[in-house]
């Protein structure tokens, strides 16, 4: 099967062999920073919408996370970290879309912000795999 192929392209499906991901998923990073005081309904709406939503869209939640003292530079209560994971990269953007543009989640969103925004910054980054990593 890899007879014909090219070293970088054998060492690039042997990696992707090794780590799992030989389907091209991709993982996203995403840390929001919310308003002072907000967080508490920032984790509602995750709790009880959001991750909902993103598994009807086919995003898949990997983990959540909040920090503990003297992690990040944000303060404690005004932070959540989380990982989702995608088929592929062009994936991503059509299943975000879909999601952002489900009736459900806008509804959701406005009701939960009747008080004030919620997150003040997002931070966004792809990331796959290497080789030496767990599968995930």
């Amino acid at each position: 099967m890899m007879k014909g192929m090219g070293v970088g392209a054998m060492v690039h499906a042997l990696g992707s062999f090794a780590s799992g991901e030989a389907d091209g998923a991709v993982f996203e990073l995403r840390i929001y920073y919310c308003a002072e005081g907000r967080l508490p309904a920032l984790l509602s709406r995750f709790r009880e919408h959001t991750v909902a939503l993103f598994a009807k869209h086919g995003i898949k939640s990997v983990a959540y996370w909040v920090p503990v003292s003297g992690a990040l530079d944000e303060p404690k209560n005004r932070t959540l970290v989380y990982v989702l994971k995608y088929p592929s990269r062009d994936d991503a953007g059509k299943m975000w879309k879909a999601f952002q543009n489900d009736p459900e989640w806008v509804r959701v969103k406005a009701e939960s912000e009747k008080d004030g925004v919620i997150v003040d910054k997002v931070e966004s980054t792809f990331l796959e795999l290497t080789d030496f990593s767990p599968k995930v």
